[in-house]
């Protein structure tokens, strides 16, 4: 049906306004479902891929990263021990201990938060998972959420609105379907404008922010797809690359310890 507009007794018709109206429909139906995929993405199979990649082969990469510290800092507390011989100075290993810890805090936050990694793979690897019937309904209602409450969608949100949103994307991310629930039952459906000249302003700007925004998440989508974990989707699914990359590492992670072995011996023989 035809959009109408009464001005100085004549009937101002805007046959266009419905096409525009569901052009815009269709792009805040395709961004809905490119947030879903960038979500889903993010969220949902990256996680779950880092999480098999960890629990396959970080423990042998931390311990890797763990050796070469070691060895950095074996390297360093010579040099210290080094300095103080040639000043003819009293080794004091306290102190030297106290400036190696300083100098190496960045090294061990980067530990601190590998393990971190560590523990949270092995807690999503034993947490429950949702039957395929209540993924598939996770989805559904979060696409819903996502056209109603999304701040791309909907730029002039309410505080209270952008809490709501928040809420359900940390839901998404953790597979919480009760609250999920919840907050989808709160929502209906935007309303868009429907009167006037304004109104098809309104929607031509609506048009080209959301083709603006589409472009950008098409190519969020790819970066993630291009980039860790995603890239070693392919690696995990090859078990004979999967062992032959053990089999390195517990050869890289050999190599450092003999190289500390060495180091720790120099050492000694420095403090005699």
């Amino acid at each position: 049906m035809s959009m109408e507009q009464k001005k100085s007794g004549e009937v101002i018709l805007f046959p266009e306004y419905e096409d525009l109206k569901e052009e815009v429909e269709k792009l805040r139906t395709e961004l809905s479902m490119l947030v879903l995929e960038r979500d889903e993405l993010q969220f949902v199979e990256c996680r779950n891929l880092e999480m098999a990649y960890l629990l396959a082969l970080g423990s042998l990469e931390y311990r890797i990263y763990e050796a070469q510290c070691t060895l950095l800092r074996q390297k360093r507390k010579m040099e210290l021990i080094q300095a103080r011989r040639n000043r003819q100075e009293h080794v004091v290993l306290s102190e030297i201990a106290q400036i190696l810890d300083r100098e190496f805090l960045s090294y061990q936050k980067k530990l601190e938060e590998q393990m971190e990694k560590m523990n949270d793979a092995i807690q999503r690897s034993q947490a429950e998972a949702l039957s395929d019937e209540e993924a598939m309904e996770l989805k559904r209602r979060y696409r819903r959420i996502v056209k109603a409450l999304h701040p791309d969608l909907h730029p002039n949100l309410m505080p209270e609105q952008l809490r709501l949103f928040q809420n359900a994307v940390a839901a998404y991310e953790h597979g919480d379907l009760a609250v999920m629930r919840v907050i989808d039952e709160m929502l209906s459906e935007p309303i868009l404008p429907d009167k006037g000249w304004d109104a098809m302003r309104q929607l031509a700007e609506e048009r080209k922010r959301l083709s603006v925004l589409l472009k950008q998440l098409r190519k969020s989508i790819q970066n993630i797809k291009s980039t860790y974990p995603y890239t070693v989707k392919e690696l995990l699914q090859n078990s004979e690359w999967m062992e032959q990359r053990k089999r390195e590492l517990h050869e890289i992670l050999s190599q450092y310890q003999e190289r500390i072995g060495e180091y720790q011996a120099r050492i000694q023989e420095m403090l005699r």
